[in-house]
């Protein structure tokens, strides 16, 4: 036991002391964050401003097309349809010409089939849909006119209805759509990010045993140390390391989220109305404050825990298998026959946790949070949707027994691989080690 203290001490000094882990520890969330601002920007920067003139035959359409950010509106002259449409591929003024032509007794289908959009650049989807959605509007407007019907009643018919959801599993809490986003968002950040993490930290287990049996370092250690003792020292060295950084990006987003709380009553007196009056008038930090607000309202406790602790057993589970196959061969070609393994539980148990979403406590739910192979992301995918307790303590339960059966036969691999050289490892003769 005392063995494996201390490679696990060397194992977790070794990489926390690197300049490279402390940046990315601390940097991390903050590069997260700026790397979203950069996609927006991005996306901000490829956004599109057109001129499109407009030839109105009908006269309907004159002081209804309203220019925008987005795209500008100008009414010429029908005279000048002709002349403008000659000289548009050299105009760079503008982005092209919308031709709508007189509309005859109300039949707007004839409207429609007689309508042209002559442009001289490549117009987007978008742009192509905004003026779609402005001519229908118009159209719209002149078809209740016809039917004598007021605006306002169309308006009233068009008006949503809003349902109040009361969840009395969480003491009557009343359910908002932004705090059901809230949960979807974390639930799948935090299911990624598990899923991320195995993989990550498991494939440099496997790829230290590796480069010391290469390097026939293991040789000089295992005359000192068991070959088991060993193989936890690096899983649980590694372990903690995983578990240090998640410990400090926890702490800061808590902490965050409480500085953004700290404003949101405030918020609420100054912005009057529902829930859709105040999400239409926020802007960045105020949408900040109010997704801080909805993450405090949940069981964040809980879900800390129950994040920990799926993430260490199942980071765990994950290592001794990658530590077996790590000692089972002898270059990092032959691993990819065998990571296959690993991997394919993990990908079933986070794709299947897509479907949370509509449903996080149905059956699918429910097994792959139970079951041992998919549990460590399932039940971190589910979390923030809640979970009665017995079926958290059930899957800890079996995620646990697991984890120390996979251990146990991981040894035993890891026991005889690490001294094998020049054999390329079959599952028949990794059989007969764990056998022996």
């Amino acid at each position: 036991m005392n063995n494996i203290f201390l490679i696990t001490k060397r194992e977790f000094l070794t990489q926390v002391k690197k300049k490279s882990f402390i940046v990315l520890t601390l940097l991390a969330p903050i590069l997260l964050i700026a790397f979203g601002a950069v996609i927006g920007l991005m996306f901000k920067a490829n956004e599109s401003h057109n001129i499109i003139e407009v030839v109105d035959n009908s006269g309907l359409f004159k002081n209804e097309l309203k220019s925008t950010d987005k795209i500008e509106y100008k009414i010429i002259p029908s005279s000048e349809e002709q002349s403008k449409v000659n000289t548009l591929k050299s105009n760079e003024a503008i982005d092209g010409i919308l031709v709508l032509p007189q509309v005859q007794n109300g039949n707007y289908d004839e409207f429609q089939k007689n309508t042209r959009l002559i442009v001289n650049t490549k117009i987007g989807f978008d742009t192509k849909q905004r003026i779609i959605s402005d001519l229908s509007n118009v159209i719209k407007k002149e078809k209740i006119k016809q039917l004598g019907i007021a605006e306002t009643q169309i308006d009233d018919l068009d008006k949503g209805f809003t349902l109040k959801t009361i969840n009395v599993s969480e003491n009557n809490k009343e359910d908002s759509d932004l705090a059901l986003g809230v949960k979807s968002v974390l639930s799948m950040l935090l299911m990624y990010v598990t899923f991320m993490f195995i993989i990550i930290y498991g494939v440099r287990v496997m790829r230290s045993v590796l480069e010391e049996k290469n390097n026939r370092v293991v040789e000089i250690i295992i005359s000192s140390v068991k070959p088991f003792e060993l193989m936890m020292g690096k899983i649980l060295g590694v372990t903690l390391v995983a578990l240090t950084q998640f410990i400090v990006w926890i702490t800061m987003s808590v902490v965050g989220a409480l500085v953004l709380n700290t404003g949101f009553s405030s918020m609420q007196k100054n912005i009057p109305g529902g829930e859709d009056a105040v999400m239409s008038k926020l802007d960045v930090t105020q949408i900040a404050t109010q997704v801080s607000h909805s993450l405090l309202e949940l069981n964040f406790p809980l879900i800390i825990f129950v994040f920990i602790i799926f993430f260490l057993l199942g980071y765990i589970f994950y290592s001794s298998i990658y530590a077996a196959i790590g000692s089972a061969v002898d270059n990092e070609t032959e691993t990819q026959q065998f990571t296959l393994f690993a991997v394919l539980p993990l990908m079933l148990g986070m794709y299947g946790s897509f479907s949370f979403i509509n449903n996080p406590d149905g059956p699918l739910g429910f097994w792959l949070s139970i079951i041992p192979f998919t549990s460590p992301v399932a039940m971190i995918a589910r979390i923030p949707y809640g979970v009665p307790v017995w079926q958290i303590a059930l899957s800890i339960v079996l995620l646990l027994g697991t984890t120390l059966f996979m251990i146990f036969l991981a040894g035993k691999i890891y026991r005889v691989g690490i001294l094998m050289y020049g054999n390329k490892a079959t599952l028949k003769e990794i059989w007969k080690w764990i056998k022996s």
